[in-house]
């Protein structure tokens, strides 16, 4: 039975957890508390980087004799299989622990609930589901990454109060004001992957990197250029490869010669399938989440990149920062995309967060299952 104590203590180990968002993936980031027979917290650990220390392995050193006979709450279930460290659950063992507290099971294939089985075959006390709801709003990107296969895919966008990305002449620096970019970064930093399309590449000339985050980014995301034709050619801030090799999603329809000059730059090429003028989309997440590692990818943009995200189903959430200014009719769209023929037809968004950012307002949503708005 889970109690008023446990909650507490579980909303200790997914804080613990939030602060190992940028540097754990592709792992999961996992906060674990222990806590002893008299209330006290004795050891705290959240997932390093891959190859280092898991969550649980970590609390267990801090804790190190008091884990015996101790509870451990941890806010996804523990692996019981070998990767690049040992199966945790071998370790809740090893330290003694009475008790573990798992806020979510872990849809992982090579966790999928063994985890659990094997805490309660040992004789251990387990609970599941312990704040629930707040793991899995904190481990979205991941638990999608490992249910589908596919990266989870945030659209970005800075828009004007009446939707517009760019006013009419093309200019777009600055819609939004620095305390909303410099936000905006900081996704960024918590993501693995950061997508552009080759009309905003050619267009802004972007590095694609993570800046003047607070704290600063431990690593910079992989730098993804999607171009179906070969528009784009290898020179400026995206084809710096002191920044990192950036990575270049292409079809059969790219000219060899141009294909040849991004690989000449330093550039990684993968070829995708076509699709609707463009590259396959749910192609290119399979393949960032299967072939590197990425759980999040931030879709820069632009307007028709979003839009082909949306249409085909694969937008995961919509960050928009949204600035008091008006552009009117003639400035341009910040999701260019077919759109439903009536009202009744239109993806409808769940709003589950507003911030404001100066004189700016960020505005998160998710798409509602269909099996809610029904």
């Amino acid at each position: 039975m889970v109690t008023t104590t446990d909650e507490h203590a579980m909303e200790r180990a997914l804080a613990v957890a939030a602060c190992a968002r940028r540097i754990a993936p592709p792992n999961p980031w996992v906060g674990c508390v222990i806590v002893g027979a008299d209330g006290a917290v004795v050891g705290e650990g959240a997932t390093q980087s891959p190859g280092g220390a898991h969550a649980e392995v970590g609390a267990l050193a801090a804790a190190g004799a008091a884990a015996r006979g101790a509870t451990a709450y941890v806010t996804l279930e523990p692996c019981a299989h070998h990767g690049r460290t040992p199966p945790c659950t071998d370790a809740l063992l090893a330290a003694g622990v009475a008790r573990v507290v798992v806020a979510i099971e872990d849809p992982d294939p090579q966790v999928a609930g063994r985890g659990i089985a094997r805490l309660r075959e040992a004789g251990i006390d387990v609970e599941v589901g312990c704040r629930a709801e707040a793991a899995t709003a904190l481990l979205a990107p991941y638990l999608h990454q490992r249910r589908t296969g596919r990266a989870f895919a945030l659209l970005k966008t800075a828009t004007s109060l009446d939707g517009r990305s760019a006013a009419a002449d093309g200019t777009s620096q600055w819609i939004t004001g620095p305390e909303a970019r410099l936000d905006a970064h900081g996704i960024r930093a918590e993501s693995q992957a950061v997508i552009v399309g080759s009309g905003t590449a050619l267009a802004d000339r972007p590095s694609l990197t993570a800046r003047d985050c607070e704290p600063p980014a431990e690593r910079q995301p992989r730098r993804v250029l999607l171009d179906a034709s070969g528009r784009v050619p290898a020179e400026g801030p995206l084809f710096d490869v002191a920044l990192g090799a950036p990575l270049v999603f292409t079809t059969t329809a790219a000219p060899a010669s141009r294909v040849d000059e991004w690989r000449a730059a330093g550039a990684d090429i993968e070829t995708v399938d076509p699709q609707g003028g463009g590259v396959h989309l749910e192609q290119v997440l399979v393949a960032l989440a299967q072939r590197h590692g990425v759980v999040q990818a931030m879709v820069e943009g632009g307007a028709a990149l979003h839009g082909a995200f949306l249409d085909l189903g694969l937008a995961d959430r919509v960050v928009a920062y949204v600035a008091p200014i008006l552009l009117g009719r003639e400035a341009r769209p910040a999701f260019d995309l077919a759109g439903p023929a009536t009202l009744g037809d239109a993806t409808r968004w769940r709003i589950t967060d507003t911030v404001a950012f100066g004189a700016d307002v960020r505005i998160t949503l998710d798409p509602i299952p269909t099996a809610e708005v029904a």
